[in-house]
């Protein structure tokens, strides 16, 4: 058994797969808290590129790839899908454990398959400047790397925490021409408003995110970016999802289970929509079940509440429905920085509320533990992001062990741990601990938002 299933160029996919058409119910749409009423493309306007709003509510199913955009993807895509053998044999499973590598990109995760097509999409439209947050550094730097494909200026708000622990992702997004600021920063009101409070703050994505949008609407031909939540970001991944089916029906197997990391849910849908697609137009050979792995620490669907909730902590953005811990959620300082936001995807929220996606939520420890263990198996050192999924499929595959079934199991290797390594020198010398966001916390900021917005009780 080859280790390795590769694709040629021309096979790679020339459509995105967008999930709205095929969603169980309609998707709550983003509500302008000032009019109580449904968002407008106009209300968005401000903020997105025209094209990024029309897919954002878009009801067709296949949206065409630009050819600009394609030619790009070829310089790492299609990316490999592996066979970890040395993972089965470790764990002496029957499973058959297959993972996507999206670790090949230049900026070293999945997270250019958006960034570049958004900015393709500003550059059409004549926009100089783009702002974006970033957690771990993942999403700042594939924006970085795409800015400097189309010649546009790019600027980063970068979680202080995670500018902090490291500080080598800031480096890359500077060899690329990005301006790149500590979250909470003093070149925004909010940030500065925060820094006067608390100058010892960590930062937190929801800040970063209301520096970016404060930046780009105070700012002539600016325009704001989005790494995960949104409908038009998540569509862009699928290229995961459709390359992995295509390369699986090489070797005629097809996955029982579909397994990612979650932070804002990109990465785990762009791996699981396309097969979500084959089972609603029954053409998947078998039961499919997706499983949707974040942190103990930041638990948004397995904690959250599923409600309406602003985006960003300075409340600039639409009102989402999704699974939330609060717009004022204070992250503890863990090393998935990725995945430390207090909301998620509505279209995963939807899926999840509907019994259709599982959740699963781990502590940093024991997924650190599976990152070790997938290291020494596989030799690709994991992101803490992805390390979450790799630990769901370790329980699987033992779980198969116990019961002798062959299930095929698929996960998304969505970013390499190269510049993770303070995170690991960590979790070596034995400083790293376990942590549970409380449950009382959430009810406490599900009362905060229904005490801003009343009216939400009806929703």
């Amino acid at each position: 058994m080859h280790r390795k299933i590769l694709l040629e160029e021309d096979e790679m996919p020339d459509k995105w797969y967008n999930i709205l058409p095929d969603l169980p119910k309609p998707l709550p749409p983003p509500i302008n808290p000032a009019t109580q009423e449904p968002a407008k493309p106009e209300d968005l306007m401000q903020i997105f590129a025209k094209e990024l709003i029309k897919q954002e509510m878009s009801d067709e199913r296949w949206i065409k790839i630009p050819d600009e955009v394609r030619e790009i993807y070829t310089l790492w895509r299609p990316t490999p899908l592996f066979r970890a053998v040395g993972l089965e044999k470790m764990l002496k499973t029957p499973a058959k454990i297959y993972y996507k590598f999206e670790s090949v990109s230049p900026a070293g995760s999945h997270k250019p398959n958006t960034a570049v097509a958004q900015a393709y999409y500003n550059m059409v439209e004549g926009i100089e400047n783009l702002t974006t947050e970033t957690g771990a550094g993942q999403w700042g730097s594939a924006l970085s790397f795409s800015g400097a494909m189309f010649g546009i200026n790019i600027t980063v708000y970068m979680v202080r925490i995670s500018y902090d622990q490291k500080p080598f992702r800031k480096t890359l997004m500077q060899m690329w021409g990005a301006k790149v600021y500590p979250s909470p920063s003093n070149n925004t009101k909010f940030g500065s408003e925060i820094l006067a409070k608390d100058p010892d703050n960590p930062g937190s994505l929801g800040i970063a995110i209301s520096e970016a949008i404060e930046d780009a609407v105070t700012h002539e031909n600016t325009k704001y970016t989005l790494g995960s939540v949104l409908n038009h970001v998540l569509l862009h991944q699928t290229v995961i999802g459709l390359e992995a089916k295509r390369q699986l029906e090489k070797v005629d197997d097809y996955p029982d289970k579909v397994i990612g990391c979650i932070g804002g849910g990109s990465s785990f849908s762009g791996l699981f929509w396309p097969f979500y697609y084959d089972v609603v137009t029954k053409k998947a050979p078998k039961d499919v079940e997706f499983v949707a792995v974040e942190p103990s620490a930041c638990p948004s669907v397995t904690k959250g509440a599923y409600m309406y909730d602003h985006g960003d902590s300075a409340k600039m953005t639409p009102l989402l429905k999704m699974h939330t811990l609060g717009h004022n959620f204070m992250p503890p300082p863990i090393h998935a920085g990725g995945l430390r936001y207090h909301g998620m995807a509505p279209t995963l929220c939807l899926l999840a509320n509907e019994g259709i996606v599982k959740a699963k939520a781990y502590n940093q420890l024991e997924v650190f533990d599976a990152a070790s263990m997938f290291t020494k198996a596989e030799g690709h050192l994991p992101a803490p992001e992805p390390s979450h999924a790799i630990k769901a499929v370790i329980d699987e595959a033992i779980e198969c062990r116990k019961t002798g079934e062959e299930k095929t199991l698929l996960f998304v290797l969505c970013g390499h741990g190269h510049f993770d390594m303070k995170a690991y020198e960590d979790y070596l010398g034995g400083k790293m601990v376990a942590y549970e966001y409380p449950s009382e916390e959430v009810k406490k900021a599900q009362e905060r938002i229904i005490e801003l917005y009343p009216w939400l009780r009806n929703l």
